[in-house]
């Protein structure tokens, strides 16, 4: 389970650096992923362990267990640029009117890498206005303005009882994803997923995450995930919180449920979240009008010292 926390709400303030915040950036305990890489050479690693209880009322069906998440991060090559690989191992019985199955595997296995293709706060600078509270205050459209990011990734299926008998061992994922960072300390993700493309057991979906952030060390979340498939469509909502123990661990919970009973669906969950970027060198992205200005700059430096050159050369 996956969220940006309020760890993101740093981004509204941050304009003039790089990807890499002060605390960690973690995409627990919501489903979604935010559209910032972790930084380059940051290492992350997110895991949680839940509890599932699902029922079928036209299968007669019930299923409860347990299971454990875990999401390995790294940015390489380019600020932009992740890494990652998500796993998910659930320990669950089955139940059927006729029979009790125990199944015990990896469920998911997902290869992938994203990238942030834009950012509304790079080259740009916000006035300050050091006469008006009102006007440093004042309704900002630009915060409608999201960061957009891409992620292309592959599944694995390694015969996972949870899969379906004919679904192939590889098959192709890709996501759009947007983000906002608006005033009062709320962080809209959404993504918008195309699953198991090329196979005919291809799924489209989304995930909206609005995160709140209380203050320097809690926050809040609520989220809705739809998908639809041929074999399965459903929509989850879910909950919870994050807390931050130190500026590199983030502890969670959360909860989640859906609205019908083929199957209703009830999780609950708890994670960590721990951050290494001793290794992470800061990257400062000066602003477009930083830039004219030290051309301009720059320009008058030398047109002087041309001036000086030519007045000495003429000098008897």
């Amino acid at each position: 389970i996956r969220l940006s926390t309020f760890a993101l709400t740093l981004f509204s303030v941050a304009t003039g650096y790089s990807q890499h915040t002060d605390v960690i950036n973690s995409n627990r305990p919501g489903e979604s992923q935010s559209a910032f890489s972790v930084g380059k050479t940051v290492f992350q690693a997110e895991t949680g362990i839940y509890g599932i209880k699902e029922k079928h009322s036209l299968l007669e069906t019930k299923t409860s267990g347990f299971g454990f998440d875990l999401s390995l991060r790294y940015g390489a090559f380019l600020e932009q640029l992740e890494f990652n690989i998500d796993l998910q191992y659930q320990n669950d019985s089955f139940e059927t009117d006729f029979s009790k199955q125990t199944r015990s595997a990896l469920k998911q296995t997902t290869i992938g890498a994203k990238y942030l293709i834009y950012d509304p706060h790079k080259n740009y600078e916000e006035k300050i206005n050091i006469h008006s509270w009102k006007a440093n205050h004042r309704f900002k459209w630009r915060q409608f303005l999201p960061a957009v990011g891409i992620y292309a990734g592959a599944n694995l299926n390694f015969d996972s009882p949870f899969a379906y008998p004919e679904e192939p061992n590889f098959s192709p994922k890709i996501m759009a994803i947007t983000q906002n960072q608006f005033s009062g300390g709320y962080v809209l993700v959404m993504n918008f997923i195309a699953d198991k493309v090329g196979t005919d057991f291809s799924s489209y979906g989304y995930v909206i995450t609005m995160t709140k952030g209380f203050n320097e060390k809690w926050s809040g979340f609520l989220e809705n995930q739809g998908f639809k498939s041929d074999y399965y469509s459903d929509s989850i909502l879910r909950g919870g919180a994050a807390y931050l123990i130190k500026e590199n661990i983030q502890v969670d919970a959360s909860i989640s449920g859906n609205f019908k009973d083929t199957p209703s669906i009830l999780y609950g969950g708890v994670g960590l979240s721990w951050r290494f970027d001793k290794n992470y060198k800061p990257i400062l992205i000066k602003s477009g009008k930083e830039s004219k200005e030290d051309k301009k700059k720059n320009k008058e430096k030398e047109k002087k010292r041309k001036d000086e050159v030519e007045t000495e050369t003429e000098k008897p």
